[in-house]
């Protein structure tokens, strides 16, 4: 690499995703000539993927229970949740040609439940800003004289900006680019990292070769309870064990330690339940009685065939074990097949403007900090609130950076 390859853009953003592309708005906004760089072919292949199924944006519900779900992060989260939370989110896909609706659970989508029309119309009003993308750039760390160094498909190239902003993913989906590669050159610099946990991510369960016929069904009708954690809400039965919103809400508890209960009957208690069994004859079968006082049937029935057997007489002590049937997790599932991740820059590596302690003019947005919040559009929203701030702040950086440089 030759002085000739360096390049010297006023503001780059390291990731093209919605973090990334929130904070190039911003700095371009502020009057900054921007280039994003991005390793895969497109931008915002993640935002793309969690589209397929129905992009949800955010959730629709007052400010103080949305952040609520930031956990410990939420005072730190706080002021940008504040400046660019659910109602602002709507506010911002609308304003780029996307009406967006509120489903029943008070997710939001977009009219259109893709993720494609909406990125479309913003590439169009980041190139009509003057925003300026490199694809296939891959960083690959400093060079040895403070540069930022990526391998492109014409060969090394290093750009020294006048301001960074790091928003490169956590450690999920490697294939879609967040590999959580950075985190080594992140370290010899000096920045505190903590290390990467998978977050809304399914759980691992040895089921025996009866549950085969169950695997792919929906476990409808339940509560899922781990710790102090009680939600209503669906899961799958795979091969491998658990997974879906039900079980991603309940992750971060299930990655901790804490067992997993299901209510089979969450809106019966146990004292009708065991009312209902016991009405039956006394010669029936327990299974029979399942079937025919409860309606027991389906994925449910095979729970309580896979993990209760053999089935308690008592209708009391039957009626109380489906409601917490216990269900043994053996872990977690890969971190490469997770929605997202914890772990990354801590809180105290940056400062309230997200700009790294040990790397002035470096800011940092999305998935690479410390965080975690489950899906249902808390994730997305954390996102783009997190690019925002950092690339106003970021803008601001520079701004005071020329009026005080020597040269100014």
């Amino acid at each position: 690499m030759t002085q000739h390859d360096l390049e010297t853009p006023e503001a780059l953003v390291i990731g093209g995703g919605p973090a990334g592309l929130m904070a190039a708005e911003e700095l371009a906004r502020a009057g900054a000539h921007v280039c994003v760089a991005e390793a895969r072919p497109s931008l915002g292949r993640k935002f793309l993927m969690a589209g397929k199924s129905g992009l949800n944006l955010t959730k629709d519900e007052p400010l103080t229970a949305f952040r609520a779900h930031y956990a410990e992060a939420e005072a730190w989260l706080a002021p940008m949740l504040h400046a660019f939370g659910p109602a602002k989110v709507q506010d911002w896909a609308r304003a780029l040609g996307q009406e967006v609706f509120t489903g029943s659970s008070g997710r939001v989508f977009p009219t259109a439940m893709k993720a494609s029309p909406l990125l479309r119309a913003w590439r169009a009003r980041l190139a009509g800003a003057g925003v300026t993308w490199r694809l296939r750039w891959q960083w690959q760390g400093w060079t040895d004289t403070g540069a930022l160094r990526f391998a492109t498909p014409e060969g090394a190239r290093a750009l020294a900006p006048a301001v960074c902003v790091l928003a490169l993913g956590g450690a999920s989906w490697p294939r879609l680019g967040s590999d959580g590669a950075w985190a080594p050159w992140l370290a010899e610099r000096g920045v505190a990292l903590a290390p990467f946990r998978p977050a809304n991510v399914g759980v691992r369960v040895a089921w025996s070769a009866h549950m085969q016929p169950q695997f792919g069904a929906p476990l409808k009708g339940v509560a899922l309870i781990a710790g102090a954690q009680r939600v209503r809400a669906e899961c799958v039965l795979s091969a491998g064990g658990l997974e879906g919103g039900g079980i991603y809400a309940l992750s971060r508890a299930l990655r901790e330690g804490a067992a997993l209960r299901i209510d089979l009957f969450p809106d019966l208690d146990a004292a009708t339940l065991a009312a209902r069994l016991r009405a039956r004859p006394a010669r029936e079968s327990a299974a029979n009685r399942l079937r025919k006082a409860l309606r027991l049937s389906g994925a449910r029935l095979a729970l309580v065939n896979e993990f209760l057997r053999p089935l308690p007489r008592d209708p009391d002590a039957l009626a109380a074990a489906l409601k917490a049937l216990s269900v043994p997790v053996t872990g977690m599932a890969p971190m490469a097949g997770a929605i997202s991740t914890a772990g990354g820059v801590t809180r105290d590596a940056v400062d309230d403007t997200l700009m790294l302690r040990a790397l002035p003019g470096v800011f940092v947005a999305g998935e690479m900090l410390d965080w975690e919040a489950p899906t249902g559009g808390y994730l997305i929203t954390g996102c783009l609130a997190t690019g925002r701030h950092a690339g106003r702040t970021a803008a601001r950086w520079l701004r005071h950076r020329e009026r005080t440089s020597p040269e100014a």
